[in-house]
This record gives C-alpha cells, structure tokens and sequence, in this order.
C-alpha cells in the first residue's frame, strides 16, 4: 500500500505535471522554431550553450541538464556539419571546448531571430511580473529537485 500524500505534496504534483506538459509543448516549439535552420531544439540548446562560452562537452551537460553523452551526440553531429569546432581546453587535455563556427553564429542567429518573435507575442499575453515570479518558482523548484534523490526501490 502506498503513503498518502499530504496537500503540500499534492500540489507540488500538479506543478510537475503542469510543468512536464508545457516543457512538452516548448519542445514542440522549439523544434519548429529550430526547424527552418535545419536544426531542432536539442541542436539549438547546444549551440546556444556554446555560443555563451566555449565550454566542453561535460559542462554544457551539466548546464542543460542532459547526459554529457547525449551533448555529446549533438554537438558530433554539429561538428560534422559545420556549426562547432572542438578547440583546445588549457584547463584539461582530453575535453575539448566547443566553438561556434561562423556558420554556427549565423545559424543560431537565425533561430534566435524566430524565437525573439515567438517569445514577444506570448510574453504579451501575460504580466511581465507573474512571469517573473513563475521562473523565479520554477528555478526554485528544480533546485530542490536537484538536491532531493529518489528513493530506489
């Protein structure tokens, strides 16, 4: 017999499912957004991290909360086609850091400049301060879930 959850858990429940469902949907749109680049939302998440600072494989794992292996799957894939270089790292032998290529800048440029209207049209639609709270909940709660472990059964 499982435990009841208290109304405190039920809740935090129904912001996760609330919050699967729409991180769902941003998949969808961003793999539309991405799509007219020949990209998708997973190739735009690692260029996006590259561009920000040439960082390795691992590190834009950990800061798009994927695997290093599926990172690295991507940005192989991007390499292949032009849009990253693997640079030297002086601060380890073996990661290399990812690059943006010209081509890549170009390329996440574009996605950017899909999304930018994308984003503008919904952020109308709501008050700039209940957005602000929402991510600012969000961020709390994926803090907690990155400290809290699931129990194994």
């Amino acid at each position: 017999m499982s435990p009841d959850r208290t109304p405190a858990g039920d809740a935090f429940a129904a912001f996760a499912i609330s919050v699967l469902r729409l991180a769902g949907h941003l998949q969808t749109a961003g793999d539309a957004l991405a799509k007219p680049a020949g990209q998708t939302s997973a190739r735009w998440q690692v260029l996006a991290a590259a561009d920000h600072a040439p960082m390795s494989v691992a590190e834009a794992g950990r800061a798009l909360g994927m695997t290093r292996q599926g990172v690295q799957r991507v940005a192989d894939l991007l390499e292949k086609d032009g849009l990253i270089l693997y640079a030297e790292n002086p601060a380890h032998q073996r990661a290399k850091l990812m690059v943006l290529t010209d081509a890549g800048k170009s390329t996440l440029e574009a996605i950017k400049s899909r999304q930018a209207v994308w984003a503008n049209v919904l952020g109308e639609l709501f008050d700039k301060k209940h957005l602000q709270q929402a991510t600012e909940t969000v961020i709390t709660a994926l803090q907690a879930v990155e400290k809290q472990s699931v129990p194994d059964d």
